[in-house]
């Protein structure tokens, strides 16, 4: 008798915030921003309209500089929204991170800071339990911080491992050389994180069709809980209704797949 997991991915869309507007870049360059939206607030409402059950913020501005310029979106994100909203960028101090969820975040996502800081990080998930995420940029396997600016000798895998116990709610996990690039998710990295981590990885990096979607969910049973999605929701390439019933539909079929294998 087989019993297969039921795929239980969510499906995030991104928001990132430039001097208040929403915008994409290509892998992580800021001299290769994309605009696509003066009025953030308007595009998530638009999200969780179509279904959406979290949204993902970055605060470029903070990740790059570490001051905090796009608060007053932030908070005008929060407050016109039901569903949870999660933030990275910049945030490096617990005093940052505190200010921030009693902006009505649901979730902080702590960067540059993970390496770093890593007591800061073990600090926070214990002073609000759920409410802490690592997030891991990487390019060819190695971190990168401060915006992707700086290139650190950390493996991704090894960090990962070493906050599996620090009581974090997830790991974000972003592949740099595909992010913003539409080429498709680096399955073989996302793997390796997945099975260096213990809490749930979330994907995030070259989402460009359905088909890319879809492909992450053999990654699943390994703890791949979720996948956030940006430039290819504000291309169209992927409709954000569409690619939840998708997953839906494959939930479905896992179902009928157990059923039949019970019969």
């Amino acid at each position: 008798m087989v019993v297969r997991r039921l795929p239980v991915m969510e499906i995030i869309p991104a928001i990132d915030l430039l001097d208040g507007a929403c915008v994409r870049l290509h892998q992580g360059d800021y001299d290769q921003v994309t605009r696509f939206s003066d009025d953030p607030v308007a595009q998530a409402r638009s999200w969780q309209e179509q279904g959406a059950s979290r949204l993902h913020l970055v605060d470029l501005d903070g990740a790059k500089r570490g001051e905090p310029v796009n608060d007053a979106a932030v908070r005008a994100i929060t407050s016109a929204l039901d569903i949870p909203v999660q933030l990275g960028g910049g945030v490096r101090s617990l005093e940052r991170a505190a200010d921030l969820l009693a902006c009505g975040l649901d979730r902080v996502i702590l960067g540059t800071v993970a390496i770093e800081q890593p007591a800061l990080v073990t600090d926070l998930a214990k002073r609000y339990p759920g409410r802490i995420v690592v997030g891991i940029d990487a390019k060819d396997g190695r971190v990168a911080t401060r915006g992707w600016i700086e290139q650190s000798d950390v493996l991704a895998t090894d960090l990962a491992q070493q906050f599996s116990d620090a009581g974090i709610a997830a790991i974000i996990t972003t592949d740099i050389a595909t992010d913003g690039t539409l080429a498709g998710p680096n399955l073989d990295a996302l793997r390796a994180m997945a099975q260096a981590s213990t809490v749930p990885v979330i994907a995030s990096g070259g989402i460009g069709c359905m088909a890319d979607l879809l492909s992450l969910l053999p990654l699943e049973p390994l703890g791949v809980s979720g996948v956030i999605v940006g430039r290819a929701l504000y291309d169209g390439r992927v409709d954000l209704a569409e690619s939840i019933q998708a997953l839906a539909e494959s939930r479905l079929q896992d179902v009928t797949n157990c059923s039949a294998d019970l019969a």
